[in-house]
């Protein structure tokens, strides 16, 4: 048996006493990252704020499938706005302008550009013209924080925002875009 000390040998423990700390805390913090995007996604692509009072100026539809427009045909009906304004996103979308409802003026438009910018800059131009102080957006969730941030930027009255329903498969890829588009309006297009 040998006596005495194995030279390095207390170095080589510490060492790997201290990668392991190091590790672990390095996986303490990627935890740390991954719940705290995961919370700000849900925040603002899941569940995003929301609801609207019994009456505004004009409901704002973005372009999207049949459920925004029959969310915001909906709140038409119901009387919550004198105005609806229907974007028709490209002209080679396949749904019209919708028919008429009594006591609204629907105003169906081709945003130039053909993106959530050039629907909010449409519609901030209308409020202008008519004197809106309130304006309910309706869009997908995924939509609703950077359409209402965009908006803001352009109109000075007070936004509301009421979502529709997404197939569930379209979460995935919604939310990657959602992603890239709000770090677009963040980053690069910050003017209304």
């Amino acid at each position: 048996m040998l006596k005495g000390k194995v030279p390095g040998l207390r170095g080589a423990v510490r060492s790997s006493v201290r990668w392991c700390k190091l590790r672990r805390q390095g996986m303490i913090m990627l935890v740390m990252a991954i719940l705290a995007f995961s919370i700000v996604t849900a925040r603002l692509f899941i569940w995003p704020e929301q609801g609207m009072p019994p009456r505004v100026n004009a409901i704002v539809m973005l372009n999207g499938d049949d459920s925004p427009l029959s969310v915001a045909l909906r709140l038409a009906q119901e009387r919550r706005a004198k105005f609806l304004l229907v974007s028709q996103g490209t002209r080679s979308s396949n749904f019209g302008c919708p028919g008429r409802v009594p006591q609204v003026k629907i105003i169906c438009f081709y945003p130039s550009p053909a993106t959530t910018q050039g629907e909010v800059e449409f519609a901030s131009r209308l409020a202008a013209r008519y004197h809106w102080h309130s304006i309910a957006l309706v869009t997908m969730a995924p939509q609703a924080s950077r359409a209402r941030l965009r908006l803001e930027r352009c109109f000075p009255g007070h936004i509301y925002v009421v979502t529709s329903p997404i197939p569930f498969d379209t979460w995935p890829y919604q939310i990657a875009y959602e992603w890239g588009a709000t770090i677009k309006a963040l980053v690069l297009q910050r003017g209304c």
